[in-house]
């Protein structure tokens, strides 16, 4: 018999422990070699722990468990072998194609699950996280997966049938309460945001911007722009570019305190927040000073997509010298961002709405954003937070200033 021993990875230098997220084996099922096997939560991200080799499972730690780096958390048996299970599984999936019919029109309720061992109802990955987006109980869903695991077929399924979400999410009615225990990355959160504002001498000043030159923009160009780009113009290019021209122009802002010193950075780092399924997450954008519209559209969309799905790593959100989040999403208003340390900064977008301005003695209606900027006032005075908060109003009021370093062109044509 050989047995391998599967340790827990480490997600960084500065992390010694993480939980045990969820395990995607059950104890004694066969895995194959790569197949990811348990999902694991550090305070900075979440990983997977995949199989060295093909064998059957058995688990020495339980979902939740707050364990070492470098521990043993389960153990593959090698001299397991799986043909006989891939036989069986072929068996099933012919019995399913015979009563596939019937399941079509078959109410969608857990007393006809295949099986009924310790997995049963069990849902897999995927099937968990459209699931927790529908919020859809595991005892609402026919399972037709192997030993009785709920599929994301499954879960598609019971929708196509119109499953109502608020039927088993009633609110009231009861003394019920639910207690949930943190995750290491929302504790992590929750210290970061209290030291910030213990920490800092954290002021925001607010101006407003109007969109109606980023809107023409966009739609002219829109079409043109993703047929030579492959991507679409959305406002965070435009925004970002802004941020990094009006950087260069106040550069304590995109400075930072360690110890007795300022640190000023020639180059910019944007981070950019993303809502994921863990929490609130801050990839970075490298050089973003350097990229163009195109390049920033495509690396904030990847970044984003790796954040939804759990994919981000360590690397994907280590440094940043400022920050841009967009409340706006949501629907948001007006906002007070929080700092992301040791950044000095962050800007804060809200929802687009359209509002009565005086525009040349004339009141007209316009597409208006507010924007926040919260910083440290401890290396950043109110002249440089207001200045930077003024010259990203004006380049994306006047987006062709974003070509000559934030300056009128005009002004550059005539050498001023």
């Amino acid at each position: 018999m050989a047995i391998i021993e599967m340790k827990v990875p480490s997600p960084g230098e500065s992390i010694t422990e993480v939980v045990i997220a969820r395990w995607v084996k059950s104890d004694g099922e066969y895995v194959e070699k790569d197949e990811v096997i348990a999902e694991i939560d550090s305070d900075k991200a979440t990983l997977t722990l995949n199989a060295e080799e093909s064998g059957a499972i058995k688990t020495l730690a339980a979902e939740g468990d707050t364990v070492k780096v470098g521990q043993v958390v389960c153990s593959i048996d090698t001299s397991v072998k799986g043909e006989k299970k891939v036989e069986k599984k072929v068996e099933t999936v012919k019995v399913e194609s015979i009563k596939a019919p019937v399941k079509e029109t078959t109410p969608t309720t857990n007393n006809q699950q295949p099986s009924t061992n310790y997995v049963s109802g069990t849902p897999s990955p995927a099937a968990k996280k459209l699931m927790d987006e529908k919020n859809m109980p595991a005892n609402k869903i026919v399972a037709s997966g192997k030993d009785g695991r709920i599929t994301k077929g499954d879960v598609l399924n019971a929708i196509s049938f119109g499953f109502d979400s608020s039927s088993s999410a009633k609110w009231g009615g009861s003394r019920d309460t639910d207690r949930t225990k943190m995750s290491p990355l929302r504790k992590k959160l929750a210290q970061r945001l209290v030291a910030v504002k213990n920490e800092t001498a954290m002021l925001t000043t607010f101006n407003e911007v109007d969109m109606s030159a980023i809107y023409a923009i966009r739609a002219k160009y829109k079409d043109k722009f993703k047929e030579v780009h492959g991507t679409n113009l959305g406002f965070m290019s435009l925004f970002t570019k802004a941020v990094t021209e009006a950087l260069n122009h106040f550069p304590a802002v995109n400075a930072m305190i360690d110890g007795d010193e300022i640190v000023y950075h020639k180059y910019a780092d944007i981070g950019i927040a993303v809502s994921a399924p863990k929490g609130l997450m801050v990839p970075v954008l490298r050089n973003a000073e350097q990229m163009s519209l195109s390049e920033i559209e495509t690396a904030i969309k990847n970044l984003a997509v790796k954040a939804r799905e759990n994919k981000i790593t360590i690397e994907d959100m280590t440094g940043g010298t400022f920050t841009i989040t967009n409340g706006g999403v949501f629907g948001s208003m007006m906002s007070t961002p929080i700092i992301n340390p040791p950044q000095s900064a962050i800007l804060g977008m809200h929802n687009v709405v359209d509002r009565p301005v005086a525009v040349n003695g004339q009141v007209v209606i316009r597409p208006m954003m507010y924007v926040a900027l919260s910083y440290d006032h401890r290396i950043i005075d109110g002249r440089e937070s207001v200045g930077f908060l003024v010259k990203v109003k004006e380049m994306l009021e006047s987006p062709a200033k974003m070509l000559f370093g934030g300056k009128d062109p005009n002004e550059v044509v005539l050498g001023l």
